[in-house]
């Protein structure tokens, strides 16, 4: 599939895209093509069109989006619904207008319903209220799919989307305050254990259940469903294995070498009480993940400890 195509890898500097790049390196043939945010704002539709009708990829693969843990979601929410939404609008429409083969758009396992059943099936989309802490990122990614899946229905354009679990890895987003929760325990623990600090404070109460993915497991499942799928339905992409958050705390504790104890918050912090999802119709067509929890969280430390200064800015 992949041998003297060109695939526009949007995002390539991001946690997703980079991964992405990495494994489609070791494609024969692929020409990738990347494109700066200073280089080419998607979010602006006249350069995004001029760049499509330059370039002509035969595959995209949009792994550019506005992210942001629960608060950076609480804060910004204005932000994330309309990027998010025009990022997707454009990229879409145009690789569409200028005959791209295979598109492939990622969003996130928070487009499904806070209370939704665990292990949760692709079936669960819009079947009940969003989790309120990620709603508006939520909303533009199932937006996207909407439009992926109209677009097939009525041009026939081959777009597929993947909803991927927690994921976390190298070039991740380190901000103390709007991080997710693998990075931003990583560096808390880290200056904690540089600090000698007694303590580290965790949110929520850790009773959350959450499913953890190294970004070089998804970005190989995206090269894996380019290649053999083509469906209407989105498809989930996890390692069907959850953690408290107090069992990744400590873990990552270890994985740091932080001595001291962990504090943890209350309840009402949480989210989603638990978010597995099912990843039965990925398995079936013969994939699966082969990075464990703590083997993972030790490459994305050691990818910060090299990386410390672009990590924190």
């Amino acid at each position: 599939m992949w041998n003297g195509k060109k695939v526009f890898v949007a995002g390539h500097r991001g946690l997703v895209g980079s991964a992405v790049v990495r494994r489609l390196q070791r494609e024969q043939g692929v020409r990738i093509v990347t494109r700066t945010r200073s280089e080419l704002d998607l979010t602006r539709q006249a350069d995004v069109e001029r760049f499509f009708a330059e370039e002509r990829p035969d595959c995209v693969i949009l792994a550019a989006a506005k992210v942001g843990g629960i608060h950076a979601n609480a804060t910004y929410p204005a932000d994330f619904i309309r990027d998010n939404l025009l990022i997707q609008d454009n990229v879409i429409n145009a690789a569409h207008a200028n005959g791209v083969g295979k598109f492939v758009f990622l969003g996130s396992s928070c487009i499904y319903p806070k209370h939704a059943p665990q292990p949760i099936p692709e079936e669960a989309l819009l079947t009940g209220p969003l989790e309120p802490t990620n709603e508006w990122y939520a909303l533009a990614k199932i937006s996207g799919i909407k439009l992926c899946q109209a677009l097939r229905r009525q041009y026939g354009f081959d777009a597929i989307s993947l909803m991927p679990t927690n994921l976390y890895g190298p070039n991740d987003n380190y901000h103390p305050e709007n991080s997710h929760v693998v990075p931003g325990l990583l560096r808390r623990m880290h200056e904690a254990r540089e600090a000698e600090a007694d303590s580290v404070r965790v949110w929520g109460s850790g009773a959350a259940l959450r499913e953890f993915m190294h970004v070089d497991d998804l970005a190989d499942a995206i090269v894996f469903l380019a290649e053999h799928y083509s469906e209407e339905m989105h498809v989930n992409v996890g390692t069907g294995r959850e953690v408290s958050i107090r069992e990744l705390a400590e873990t990552i504790r270890d994985v740091v070498g932080f001595a001291g104890k962990l504090e943890f918050g209350d309840a009402g912090q949480d989210g989603t009480p638990r978010k597995l999802v099912d990843s039965s119709r990925l398995a079936a067509m013969g994939w699966k993940p082969t990075v464990d929890l703590e083997t993972g969280l030790r490459n994305a430390y050691a990818w910060y400890l090299e990386n410390m200064a672009k990590a924190r800015g």
